[in-house]
This record gives C-alpha cells, sequence and structure tokens, in this order.
C-alpha cells in the first residue's frame, strides 16, 4: 500500500489512540482529530502528525476541520456517542455530517468499525445505531465505505475487557445468567488494528462490510472463567435464572467503575448471538504475521500488562497506555495511583505490593476512595 494522508477522527480513544501510532510507523501522513485539540497533546505521537479540532456534531467545524487537514485520502471514522443520552440519533447525524463534508474534500475511503449486527427484530440501542451509522456515511457520489463489524475487542484499556476484569476481580462468584452462554466472536486488539489499516487499501479490499473476528468462537461466560484462571484467582461459576440484561445493564454501572450508561448500553447487546456473519477479509487480507491471536493470548497480555507507557511506546497494543481511561487497569493500579500522589518517591516502589492485596479487598479499598474524592471540592477555575 503507498503512502497515504489519512485523517482518524476520534483519534484520543481507545483504538484510535493505537490506530494513529500503527498508521505513523506504517510510513503514512496522518491528521489526528478531536473536538479539543488540546487533549491531543497528551499523546506520544503528537509531534509526529498534523493535528485538527473536529467536533462531528458541529458541520462548521467538521467543515474547517477538512480544510485545515488538506487533501485526504482516507478517513477512519470512530466517533460514537455511547453511553450518552440519545446517542442514536446524534452519532446518525454526525456521520452524515462527516460524510457530506468528506464528498466535498474528495476523500476516496471511509474505513468505519462498528459491531456485528445479528439477525432480529428488536435489537439494542447500541446494535441498532451500528448499523445505521454505517448507512449514514454512505452518500451518493461521496467516498466509498468500508464498514467493520467487530463484536468484545480484548486488550486493557477496552471498555469491554475492562468490564470482564472487574467482574472477574470483584465477584468471587461469577454470576452466569442464561444469555451468558450466547456464542461470541472476540477478537484481539492487534488484529483489530491490523485489519484496520489493512481496509485502508483500495486495492485490495472493496467497499463493503466485513465481520472481523479472532480464530476461535466462544462465550461470555468463557471469557470470565478464562479471565479468572489467567489472572491466576479462584472464582466459582454460579448460574442464575431470570436476570435480564436490562436489569444487569443497571446494576453494573453502580458495582463497576466503569462509566455507568456506556457499561448499560454494552450490557444489552450481550443479549444477542454475537458471531461474524461472514468470513470478513479472509481471502483480501493475508492474516496477520504470526496468526491470528488467540482469545486466551489476548487475555494473558492484557493481564500481565506492565505500567502505562505512551501508546506510541507499547511494547504490544494489548498493554496499558498512560492516556486510556483513568478507570481502567483494575483495582490495584488505581490504588497504587492513589497512593503515589501522596507517599514520597523513595516509598514507591513498595507500592507494588498492593498487587498482593486479595482483589475484592481492593475493590473495596478503591471504590470508598473513589467516592471519598467525588466528594471533594473540585478545584474551580478563575
Amino acid at each position: 500500500m503507498s503512502t497515504l494522508r489519512i485523517l482518524v477522527t476520534g483519534a484520543t480513544g481507545y483504538i484510535g489512540s493505537r490506530l494513529v501510532s500503527e498508521l505513523v510507523q506504517d510510513g503514512h501522513h496522518v491528521v489526528a482529530a478531536s473536538r479539543d485539540r488540546r487533549r491531543l497533546e497528551d499523546f506520544g505521537w503528537h509531534d509526529r502528525v498534523q493535528t485538527v479540532s473536529l467536533d462531528a456534531h458541529d458541520e462548521d467545524s467538521v467543515a474547517q476541520a477538512f480544510e485545515q487537514a488538506g487533501p485526504v485520502d482516507v478517513v477512519y471514522y470512530l466517533v460514537h456517542g455511547i453511553g450518552q443520552p440519545g446517542f442514536r440519533e446524534a452519532d446518525n447525524r454526525a456521520a452524515a455530517t462527516v460524510a457530506s463534508a468528506a464528498k466535498a474534500a474528495g476523500v476516496r475511503r471511509i474505513v468505519y468499525l462498528g459491531g456485528f449486527v445479528p439477525d432480529g427484530d428488536t435489537l439494542s440501542e447500541h446494535l441498532t445505531s451500528r448499523a445505521e451509522v454505517a448507512a449514514a456515511l454512505q452518500v451518493d457520489g461521496g467516498a466509498d465505505v468500508v464498514w467493520l463489524g467487530a463484536a468484545i475487542i480484548i486488550g486493557a484499556g477496552s471498555t469491554s475487557f475492562e468490564m470482564l476484569r472487574y467482574v472477574g476481580d470483584r465477584f468471587l462468584l461469577l454470576p452466569l445468567p442464561v444469555w451468558s452462554a450466547n456464542p461470541i466472536d472476540p477478537i484481539s486488539v492487534r488484529d483489530a488494528l491490523y485489519y484496520l489499516v489493512a481496509a485502508a487499501d483500495t486495492d485490495k479490499v472493496p467497499a463493503g462490510s466485513y465481520d472481523i473476528r479472532g480464530p476461535e468462537t466462544t462465550t461470555y461466560g468463557d471469557l470470565l472463567r478464562a479471565y479468572a484462571r489467567i489472572a491466576g484467582i479462584w472464582r466459582t461459576p454460579l448460574p442464575v435464572i431470570g436476570i435480564d440484561t436490562g436489569l444487569v445493564s443497571k446494576f453494573t454501572g453502580l458495582v463497576l467503575p466503569v462509566p455507568g450508561g456506556l457499561a448499560a448500553d454494552l450490557v444489552e447487546s450481550l443479549d444477542y448471538p454475537m458471531m461474524a456473519s461472514q468470513d470478513g477479509l479472509a481471502g483480501l487480507v493475508p492474516d496477520p504475521p504470526g496468526g491470528l491471536v488467540s482469545t486466551a493470548d489476548a487475555i494473558r497480555q492484557a493481564v500481565k500488562s506492565p505500567r502505562p507507557r505512551p501508546v506510541d511506546e507499547l511494547a504490544d497494543p494489548h498493554h496499558l497506555a498512560d492516556t486510556d481511561p483513568d478507570w481502567a487497569g483494575g483495582d490495584a493500579l488505581r490504588l497504587k495511583q492513589l497512593a503515589g500522589v501522596v507517599t514520597p518517591s523513595i516509598v514507591r516502589p513498595v507500592l507494588d505490593l498492593i498487587g498482593l492485596v486479595p482483589k475484592p479487598v481492593a475493590a473495596a479499598v478503591r471504590t470508598g476512595l473513589d467516592g471519598f474524592l467525588d466528594l471533594l471540592p473540585k478545584a474551580g477555575t478563575a
């Protein structure tokens, strides 16, 4: 693939920040976009990319961003409002706005990362929205669109993985409702990035929708068991009856440190089998070097993540970056970070002993400290 000028929307997100690193490493000219341009300065690749402010919900902002970016070959659309009130309608409008601006700018291709859309008359708001966004990105005479669908993406910092981590860490009994046996095709973040980069190649990948997946089908219940085994913790599965995803979605926002709305929307999608409906990019794009990452290996890399580092310096994309959400990484990491603020540097190496604290205990302490900090008055601006 020749060198391209690529605009990455949502560049500060989990996937977007890692994708920028991959594209820069491959020698492409990258324009990183975010609603708040100043946030882009936090990322290790900041000095090697062009940056623009882009609010996909504001037509003037989008038009100005494309003007500042200059000629662009490919746009990665990684914007979503999942977890926010009214996100479905807002996401559709934002996608249409970006697609129209891309058409006016002569963009050849838009690559969009969404989710699987299983067959069914009634789908969750999240799943329905993903399909509607893909349709909104396609405008007459505009850029062609490649829609990559993915289920759970495994890697430290990924919302789906962090929810898996916190359920496994915080519950001595793993609750397994009936829907936890639904089949699911997870994919490692390394392989998801590989396919995203490949999708920019108009010579190899025709416009269209492609489901991407890892090498095996599993279930959410088995993912929980695999996490517990790899993390070295003893957990007992507990089959439960009569608990639907609607009830669980409300509960997760209370007991997990993941933003409540985000967790709720993702949980409700587990009501459906999340299996790839096709062979994805097989036959068009070769497997990643060394083959697809197994589910167990992806979890293993995420679990053994070292201290967070700049996203462009990660030894493995499954590891946690210092720009990933501050609620990610597990309870022990959060306690180390909080303790590090109030302890002298000479004592900080001892903080690694926090990792020996039983995970449910660490969760309780972390929840208490986070709650206390939320009660403290926030510093105001002059």
